[in-house]
């Protein structure tokens, strides 16, 4: 399987502006800028859609180890904070919050430890990972 996405960006790193499309179009022609991206300014930027992509594969494979206990989860919520110092991505924190019935705490921190190591994005990923979980 391969996905794409596309680029293209006018001007000068902080006066430029840009915009991504994903294949699929979920993205189309999205904004991103400096401001977007090192300010509060409206469009997204590369570490905003790096956490959505961790966020979203975590807790897709999370659902796959709990799956393998036995165990089915009523609902799982991921957020995930990547952090951007001195022009390197230098962690991506992953909290998450699951209500699955018959789960003991031990097992689903377990289950977050095994999703955390092992989903597609944390091993493509060269950072710190860590994760905090709730078990509702």
């Amino acid at each position: 399987m391969k996905r794409n996405a596309t680029a293209v960006w006018n001007g000068s790193g902080k006066e430029g502006g840009g915009h991504l499309t994903t294949q699929s179009t979920v993205l189309n022609q999205t904004q991103y800028s400096f401001n977007s991206r090192f300010a509060e300014g409206v469009g997204t930027n590369p570490e905003e859609l790096i956490a959505a992509a961790h966020a979203g594969c975590f807790t897709m494979k999370l659902s796959f180890v709990l799956g393998g206990m036995g165990l089915s989860p009523e609902t799982l919520t991921t957020k995930c904070v990547v952090t951007l110092e001195d022009g390197t991505v230098t962690g991506s924190h992953l909290i998450v919050e699951g209500k699955v019935p018959g789960a003991t705490a031990e097992q689903f921190a377990e289950a977050v430890k095994d999703a955390e190591a092992n989903c597609p994005i944390s091993k493509a990923l060269n950072t710190s990972i860590t994760s905090e979980a709730v078990l509702l």
